[in-house]
């Protein structure tokens, strides 16, 4: 119809490219590890030879950067989607939370990996995708807030409790419930510390 604005098609492609390629880095990641992921085995995923690659992404680190920010995009998907699940008191909303996070981390330990821990040596986010992180801590720290925590430590320690247990989850009863089955137990233990000792109603 006139005056609907033109597609620009080339950089659609482009953009559906890179998104054929950040899903075929996932798949090498899945499937090897993630310190595996070859620009070779990426390429070969997506039809290309490698050197094509590079009028993409200007490296593997490139790939690995794209990759950390869809991560928390995913997470951050994810999060939205069960959000309608919300308990509507404290202690129950603050369990949820724990849960979301640890299942989503659980699922997919390379993705896991590359979001939370820092096990690549020559790799730290970009700024850019690095904020998408950012944006679901500050969501998070929000939420904790109309529950009523509020200090910067108590967030890190819950932060902090949570990321250890799926940690240690991974590392000693990968696909088992070890430490699953501690997770509310971990969570009513943390609410007692900071003084929200029943199940009130947040505001």
């Amino acid at each position: 119809m006139l005056g609907e604005p033109k597609r620009d098609r080339k950089t659609e492609r482009r953009t559906a490219t890179r998104r054929e390629i950040i899903d075929a880095a996932w798949q090498v990641a899945r499937d090897k590890g993630l310190g595996q992921v070859t620009l070779r085995d990426v390429a070969e995923l997506v039809g290309m030879r490698a050197p094509s690659l590079y009028t993409h992404f200007a490296s593997k680190n490139a790939v690995y950067d794209a990759m950390f920010g869809d991560a928390w995009m995913q997470f951050s998907e994810h999060r939205k989607a069960v959000e309608a699940d919300e308990p509507r008191t404290t202690r129950a909303a603050m369990r949820f939370y724990a849960r979301v996070f640890f299942d989503f981390a659980v699922e997919f330990p390379a993705r896991h990996q590359l979001m939370n821990l820092r096990t690549l040596p020559d790799f730290t986010p970009s700024p850019e995708a690095y904020a998408s992180s950012m944006a679901v801590m500050e969501d998070f720290a929000a939420r904790m807030a109309r529950h009523g925590v509020q200090r910067q430590e108590d967030i890190d320690l819950f932060v902090a409790m949570v990321s250890g247990m799926v940690d240690a989850q991974l590392a000693n009863d990968p696909g088992g419930d070890r430490w699953a089955a501690l997770l509310d137990r971990a969570v009513n233990m943390f609410a007692d510390n900071v003084g929200i000792t029943n199940e009130r109603k947040r505001p």
